[in-house]
């Protein structure tokens, strides 16, 4: 079938390499382009009408005919819109949106690209474009945010995954393409445009934001005492160079010490298939990754680790919640099922589909969903996602007075005769604490800033409380 639909689109833009912009005014011309449409269109039917007839059993024939009254059908259609419609359409442009219907309708992942398009998505992938920083698709009719990007406007002026975008600088976005809301997103650097956001039950808000060039950094990195944090926000082409990179200048700050990881995939879209399998494998002794499943059992793909763990076998927390889709839910699935991390946070998107772009002509391609795929216990998370291990919801952390009341607070109350030296190191951790030991190192502080910044981020706080735990009771146990 997809053979068919790839040789349709092919024969039909081809005969629009010339589009006619405006309604013929002259009989003949009229008439010569009718016959023109009507052999160029029965030209398709009979190539199609070939492969259907070698490709579908001789019991089809009744399929086969509504094939052929279907494309008579388009045929007709397109013929009399271009005549009879309130204002000249270019043909071009009715053709692609066919075609584009044609994919939009299977999923909401499969389209047709333009050879602009196809350049956008090759940019997304080298990790550098411009617009607002947001990865979106299209929910009911409005463009939903699946998950902002680190350091770009959209996650600095506070869009969240599952916000929908209802319009676009006053314009409602019902009932447009996926590709008319990202045109009207895209922008001259350093201007301005206003989004109307609706976020759960909550009334809808303007958010104005300034577009930038967006440059995707896909890995960062940073320590929380002896835990190492790795954030990726996609998987480009730059993962996991980068990934290997950040991993060894850990183990080069810490050395044995460096008692686990966080991999933070919260708010990751996605991205490349054979970067999250890379990823994947960085992290594993053996075992398989990921397997596909097509249409036939002859595009069935199954893919495998390679001996060689870079964390060297230290506990892993990876962080996901409902912004983490595709790519990144592979990671997840084969570290949870191989027992390899623990999963913590919220269900992820839940989007276990591949996507494949197919060139249709010299200019032009279409993304279409090709396969499913499976975690290595055989899995599908279409739909469902991946579960955590430890659910920890979002939350806001705030400091509370809580009163406390000791022993030491009661009236004359005994001195613990080997306190003084229990009490320095105590009272200097406090200050520590608080930055206003004059004794602690900039080392120190710098930990300090760090424990901070982790106790504003609930989730990772708790990561890294995770790590540090399972620390001690290693102790504990040897």
């Amino acid at each position: 079938m997809l053979d068919k639909f790839t040789f349709f689109s092919l024969d039909v833009i081809h005969m629009n390499a010339n589009p006619h912009t405006s309604p013929l005014s002259d009989k003949s011309s009229h008439t010569a382009f009718r016959r023109y449409i009507f052999m160029t269109l029965m030209g398709i039917i009979l190539m199609i009408g070939v492969v259907i007839a070698i490709s579908t059993p001789s019991n089809s024939q009744t399929s086969r005919d509504q094939v052929y009254k279907d494309l008579s059908l388009f045929g007709e259609v397109f013929e009399s819109i271009r005549e009879n419609y309130v204002e000249p359409v270019d043909d071009t442009d009715l053709i692609h949106s066919a075609i584009n219907g044609m994919l939009t309708s299977l999923d909401p992942h499969s389209s047709f690209l333009t050879a602009e398009d196809f350049d956008q998505m090759q940019e997304r992938t080298r990790g550098e474009f411009g617009g607002l920083g947001i990865e979106i698709t299209m929910e009911e009719g409005f463009v939903k945010v699946v998950s902002p990007i680190d350091d770009t406007p959209a996650a600095r002026a506070g869009i969240i995954s599952g916000d929908l975008i209802i319009g676009i600088d006053g314009q409602n976005v019902l009932g447009m393409t996926l590709r008319e809301a990202v045109d009207l997103m895209r922008g001259e650097i350093g201007s301005e445009i206003t989004v109307t956001i609706k976020r759960g039950e909550n009334t809808p808000f303007d958010v104005t934001l300034e577009r930038d060039v967006i440059k995707m950094r896909s890995v960062r990195y940073e320590s929380y005492g002896h835990v190492g944090y790795i954030r990726i926000t996609n998987f480009t082409e730059q993962t996991t160079p980068g990934l290997l990179s950040a991993m060894a200048d850990l183990r080069g700050q810490h050395g044995k010490n460096l008692i686990g990881v966080v991999l933070d995939l919260r708010n990751n879209p996605g991205g490349l298939l054979s970067e999250a399998i890379s990823v994947t494998d960085a992290f594993l002794e053996q075992g398989e990754i990921v397997s596909t499943r097509g249409r036939n059992d002859s595009s069935a793909s199954r893919y495998f680790a390679r001996a060689g763990d870079i964390a060297e076998g230290i506990p892993i927390v990876v962080l996901i919640n409902s912004g983490s889709a595709s790519a990144s839910e592979i990671v997840a699935g084969a570290l949870k099922d191989h027992e390899r991390a623990l999963i913590m946070g919220t269900r992820s998107f839940g989007k276990g589909s591949v996507q494949s772009v197919i060139p249709i002509g010299a200019d032009a391609a279409m993304r279409i969903t090709t396969a499913r795929y499976y975690t290595p216990s055989g899995v599908s998370i279409q739909g469902t996602g991946i579960t955590p291990d430890i659910i920890v919801e979002l939350a806001i952390v705030e400091n509370v007075d809580d009163g406390a009341f000791r022993e030491e607070d009661l009236k004359g109350s005994l001195e613990n005769q080997n306190a003084s030296e229990t009490d320095t190191d105590t009272d200097a951790g406090a200050n520590t604490n608080q930055g206003a030991n004059q004794g602690a190192n900039q080392a120190d502080n710098e930990a300090d800033n760090s424990d901070e910044i982790a106790i504003r981020d609930y989730q990772l706080a708790r990561a890294v409380d995770l790590l540090n735990g399972l620390r001690v009771f290693k102790g504990v146990l040897q």
